[in-house]
């Protein structure tokens, strides 16, 4: 049997969607072997109704027959038209380099509503006029709710026959959960997300067919505020200042019967409502549950609903609904407590040992009635106490009212906070270990890669640096998970953005999310500081803005998605042509926004414009780049002229003739020297000149948000890689090891978020939790363990495998699952050799640089009898042995480098 198998087959870069809305979705597939040199020389895609039918040419509703091809991402449906609602079975077969019949695999999605008409719900939500009376079940609260309560919605139902499928499609003005006689439906969270809600509202699609039955059924959700009538950022108001007053509804069950009719139940004006045990919830603030109030049965037929009240029909027109694109919200883990101390009567502290993302779980027993249990969340500790200054307006505190029953759970589902440490006040007897865990909370982009290494300061590091990016892409890709901010700030993005993509499968949550990049863009061509863009509404700063140029371009790179480039490629044109329309001597000193500059830069300060002027370089330079692969030539050849007349305008204003960039700072080097803003005969010079900065600091890094992520690539590309691990094994103020040696455990946002001399930061802006600082990961995994990719390549089809010993470690190793399938590289050191093992996945090629004092002493471990099929050139260089592999596994040993 041939051994060349395709898997990880894709929809729309996503493991068989239940609901798209692309007419063409773009079908993907990964290949393994174990043999060396496999590779696909040719596909066949065939597609049916039933996943029986792909074996019957007749039934077949597409089929490529075999065509001569290496492509395996990304390949556009060219079938038959797509009706809504359907579900379409597909399979992939591939030859192998031979031409010979290899593998096939299976997978399947499923269109949600593809036309605009065939929606019949309208938005419901609460009638003020119509709210009933009702005598609260105990004393008011201390504190007035936050927001609106949350409406218990339900509708009624009679279905003569037993359907043979049913789907719901729906979505919220605000965040939902839907039910279905009785039972939760799905295991979304904060659906539907958070977009620009006017521009483009998710819908979700859930089956639901095992959960109808013949006969009475109820439909019901509950509905809160969320990010569309809550608090969101740091804005005093509401959000309803920016979309909504109060939350709405919108939903649609379609029953499919044998006979080929449906029946449908839509939101309309036979829902009814009425307040529940939620008594307020809200993302920033915390959720409150008041069990008293809990209305028992109220998502059953049984349930008489007599106090419930009809709906108001908030809107007619559904608006711009959109399909969810990418993976949703979810728990996606659960941490235990690590310690739980008692603080006094009915208080308890609880160590989760880890900062993180979510909520807790807490199981209460033999309360009373109307004890009101508070837990109030925090990262860290001051004096032994949760540090809560730094949460600003953020109350990230959560309420629960007992019922009385011997045994109590409370979870609550409409907020999250960001903390290590839970304080719980009013707890009735002991609360044990067991009765507490925290629920881990964030869009479930599928991990693909793991970093690991000989130093434990440095493993400890990359755990940060992923935890970090778990807290922190939740919907949007925020600076921040604990106070009153939590927004989708481009600049973080567009730095982390290497990072994250090496950590997990982020290339439909950065497409979805680049629409609204796109879509906050102003009629001159600027984009925005955050997407969406409520809080505030004004053109990017450079590094910020850029990021709608640069992530577009990282998709293609990363994950060869031709469409988020294309969809995106306007309006990068566009913002270039805002800076240079308002920038005529070509540096960017007007209109640049808020202008942040190295944002959180220790001890340096990087001239504003020579960043600005800088970035606008390597915009001009990506569009050009990117106008070459869309074919759009005469733009490519505009911007490379502009890219040109940039540098230059650079090189005249901010570098001397002995090579020094005007401020001095570590950030102005490395922009120069990565964005090719140098002339060549000053770039050694330069070189040294950010060398000898750094060793006058005794090793110590200056940058902040915008310069740190350059600082492993461009000295280590400049031959001073003992530098940058120098950066790396730091652990005095500042440096990442300085924040692990006084315990973090998630990235800070500042390096003197806490020191040993000034205590903590202004609360104003001091997260323990937020990625753009934590960017060095990206190098972790491209230099030390080795795994990149070519300057031509895309979605690593041409791998460039550089691993790259020292700072006194023994030994390194990464993996990626990338776009095409595995791909792995690590090296060890003993005993005077440097052992160097690889993965190259079917398809891909790869340039091995193995460091080594003498390249003949270059030797295969495990060449099969017969010679050495795959290893296609070994050559000397500068530094080691180069060696030309074709897929499959390999081990080599030799020398092990000087030093």
């Amino acid at each position: 049997m041939n051994d060349l198998q395709p898997y990880g087959l894709q929809t729309e870069q996503r493991d068989e969607p239940l609901g798209i809305d692309a007419h063409r979705p773009r079908l993907s597939w990964k290949l393994t072997s174990d043999r060396r040199g496999a590779a696909q020389s040719a596909y066949r895609i065939t597609a049916a109704l039933l996943a029986g039918d792909l074996d019957d040419p007749a039934r077949l509703v597409w089929d490529t027959g075999r065509l001569d091809s290496t492509e395996q991402l990304l390949v556009s449906w060219a079938g038959r038209q797509l009706q809504s609602r359907t579900r379409y079975h597909w399979r992939v077969q591939v030859w192998d380099e031979h031409g010979d019949v290899a593998g096939t695999a299976e997978s399947w999605f499923e269109t949600a509503l593809l036309h605009p008409d065939e929606w019949t719900a309208v938005w419901v939500g609460r009638d003020p006029s119509t709210l009933p009376h009702v005598d609260p079940p105990g004393p008011p609260e201390p504190e007035p709710a936050v927001g609106n309560t949350p409406m218990y919605l339900r509708r009624a139902f009679r279905l003569d026959r037993q359907p043979i499928r049913a789907r719901l499609y729906a979505t919220a003005r605000g965040v939902y959960e839907p039910h279905l006689n009785g039972e939760r439906v799905g295991d979304r969270e904060l659906a539907p997300g958070w977009t620009e809600y006017l521009q483009r509202q998710q819908y979700q699609t859930y089956d639901v067919t095992s959960l109808i039955r013949t006969g009475d059924n109820v439909l019901g959700a509950v509905v809160a505020d969320g990010w569309w009538s809550g608090y969101v950022g740091f804005d005093p108001r509401r959000a309803a200042q920016h979309y909504g007053d109060t939350p709405a509804f919108l939903a649609q069950l379609v029953c499919d019967f044998p006979d080929g009719s449906q029946q449908v139940v839509a939101t309309d004006d036979q829902w009814v409502e009425h307040p529940g045990a939620i008594r307020s919830a809200d993302l920033l603030m915390g959720q409150h549950v008041d069990a008293r109030w809990e209305l028992t049965g109220w998502d059953l037929p049984d349930c008489a609903g007599s106090n419930f009240q009809p709906v108001a029909v908030l809107a007619a027109d559904p608006g711009p609904l959109v399909a969810e694109p990418d993976n949703p919200v979810r728990v996606v883990r659960e941490m235990p407590a690590v310690t739980v101390e008692a603080r006094g009567e009915g208080r308890y502290l609880v160590d989760f040992g880890q900062n993180l993302v979510g909520r807790v779980r807490l199981t209460v027993r033999a309360a009373e009635p109307g004890r009101r249990i508070v837990l109030r969340h925090a990262e860290t500790l001051s004096g032994g106490e949760p540090y809560l200054d730094n949460l600003r307006r953020a109350r990230a505190t959560d309420v629960y009212t007992t019922r009385g029953d011997e045994v109590e759970t409370f979870e609550p589902q409409f907020t999250f906070h960001g903390f290590r440490y839970l304080e719980v006040r009013n707890h009735p007897g002991t609360l044990a270990n067991a009765d507490i865990v925290a629920r881990v909370l964030h869009s479930d982009t599928p991990w693909t890669g793991q970093f690991t290494c000989s130093d434990p300061m440095v493993n400890q590091l990359q755990s940060n640096i992923a935890w970090g990016q778990r807290g922190n892409f939740l919907a949007v890709p925020t600076d921040c998970p604990q106070r009153d901010e939590r927004l989708g700030w481009l600049a973080d993005a567009q730095i982390f953005a290497p990072t994250a993509s090496r950590n997990a499968d982020v290339s439909g949550f950065f497409a979805r999310w680049m629409r609204d990049v796109v879509g906050g863009q102003n009629s001159d061509g600027a984009f925005r500081d955050i997407a969406p863009i409520i809080t505030f509404d004004r053109e990017g700063a450079p590094a910020w803005g850029d990021a709608g140029v640069i992530i577009p371009w990282h998709l293609w790179r990363t994950y060869a998605d031709r469409a988020a480039l294309q969809d995106s490629f306007e309006a990068m044109v566009a913002w270039v042509g805002h800076v240079r329309r308002h920038n005529p001597d070509l540096l960017w000193r007007n209109r640049d926004g808020n202008s942040y500059g190295d944002w959180l830069e220790v001890d340096a300060r990087t001239p504003r414009d020579m960043l600005a002027t800088a970035y606008f370089a390597r915009s001009t330079q990506i569009v050009a780049d990117a106008a070459v692969v869309l074919g759009h030539h005469g733009i490519a050849a505009e911007h490379r002229t502009l890219h040109a007349a940039i540098r230059d305008a650079f090189i005249a204003a901010y570098v001397d003739d002995i090579g020094v960039v005007a401020g001095g700072t570590q950030t102005g080097y490395l922009l120069a020297l990565e964005f090719g803003l140098l002339p060549e005969h000053l770039v050694q010079a330069a070189v040294d000149h950010l060398a000898t900065d750094i060793e006058k600091r005794d090793f110590r890094l200056t940058t902040g948000f915008v310069g740190v992520s350059l600082l492993g690539p461009v000295l280590t590309d400049h031959g001073r890689a003992d530098l940058a691990y120098a950066l790396l094994h730091q652990e005095e103020f500042p440096s990442w090891g300085y924040t692990i040696r006084h315990g973090a455990t998630t990235i800070w946002e500042r390096w003197d978020g806490w020191t040993e001399h000034g205590g903590f930061q202004s609360p104003s802006m001091n997260s323990f939790n937020h990625y753009s600082l934590g960017s060095i990961g990206d190098w972790l995994f491209g230099r030390v363990a080795g795994i990149d990719q070519t300057k031509d390549s895309t979605a690593y089809r041409e791998l460039l495998l550089r691993p790259l010993p020292g700072g006194g470690l023994t030994w390194a190793e990464a993996e990626q699952e990338t776009a095409r399938g595995r791909v792995a590289c690590g090296w060890r050191l003993a005993a005077g050799r440097i052992t160097v093992s690889v993965s190259i996945p079917p398809g891909s090629t790869a340039v091995l640089e193995i460091p080594t004092a003498d390249a003949s002493s270059v030797r295969e471990n495990d060449a099969p009898a017969g010679g050495r099929p795959g290893v296609l050139r070994v050559e000397a260089s500068t530094t080691g042995a180069t060696l030309r592999l074709a897929s499959g596994r390999y081990t080599f040993s030799a020398t092990a480098p000087r030093g």
